[in-house]
């Protein structure tokens, strides 16, 4: 009996990457914005900041979706967000306190936003080389302008949103959509996200061969995909995203 040929290594030509937390730190700025937006106040004295920020991005993950289907708009979504978050310390009880509460944590947040380390310096490593994309489940505006603050704008082929797709990830149709705007083929692209759902899952489902960004420490659910928890050291960062491999329909 002939051994069964190996799978044919198909050379990466295509990075595609999520923005907000695989990216651009959200994760810490909000925790330096939420700092910043409480710092002073009495009714905050002695609060344990991280469970007040992990209570915020619950809910942040409960209202983004309805937001990006439609029932709320973000500033009603910013306001509903903190009369939830806040009302255990007594504050934002009505509509007029929580939107200036939020705004001005909204400013704090703006002004406070960091790329995660080493996010640049890969993007520069990558685009002399490669065809660069983003996939986001964001607003096409809203991205481009932190792309424009975190200084990755010129180093970024194409920006695809689920604003202008008209679906969220993990839905194959916005892959296809990167896939088409970058002129590149599934088995020679890589998508390096932090979500499991929406980008490891996501990217599977289109034979996008997936890097998952694990900076806190989640469980692998599936073995195979290729993990990394930091965007450093660079060189060992570079060659895990771009070393070739066999097609991921073979490894499923």
């Amino acid at each position: 009996m002939q051994p069964e040929p190996s799978p044919s290594i198909v050379p990466v030509t295509t990075v595609l990457f999520d923005l907000d937390d695989t990216l651009f730190d959200h994760a810490n700025t909000a925790r330096a914005a939420l700092a910043t937006s409480t710092a002073g106040l009495p009714e905050f004295a002695g609060a344990d900041m991280e469970a007040m920020y992990q209570q915020y991005s619950e809910i942040l993950e409960e209202m983004h979706p309805q937001v990006l289907a439609g029932k709320y708009t973000y500033e009603d979504a910013r306001r509903l967000r903190f009369q939830r978050l806040l009302a255990p310390y007594g504050l934002a009880r009505t509509d007029a306190a929580a939107t200036e509460f939020a705004q001005q944590h909204y400013g704090h947040y703006q002004r406070l936003r960091q790329p995660i380390a080493g996010a640049v310096a890969l993007l520069e490593a990558l685009r002399p080389h490669y065809k660069v994309g983003i996939v986001t489940n964001n607003r096409t505006a809203e991205q481009q302008e932190k792309l424009r603050h975190l200084g990755m704008a010129h180093l970024v082929d194409a920006l695809v949103t689920s604003e202008e797709v008209g679906v969220t990830k993990p839905n194959p149709r916005i892959f296809e959509v990167a896939l088409q705007r970058l002129h590149s083929r599934a088995a020679e692209t890589v998508m390096v996200g932090d979500n499991w759902q929406a980008d490891i899952v996501g990217a599977l489902a289109v034979g996008i061969r997936p890097v998952w960004l694990n900076r806190f420490a989640g469980l692998r659910p599936l073995a195979h995909v290729e993990e990394i928890t930091s965007l450093e050291p660079l060189a060992e960062v570079l060659l895990q995203i771009t070393s070739a491999q066999p097609p991921v329909s073979q490894k499923l």
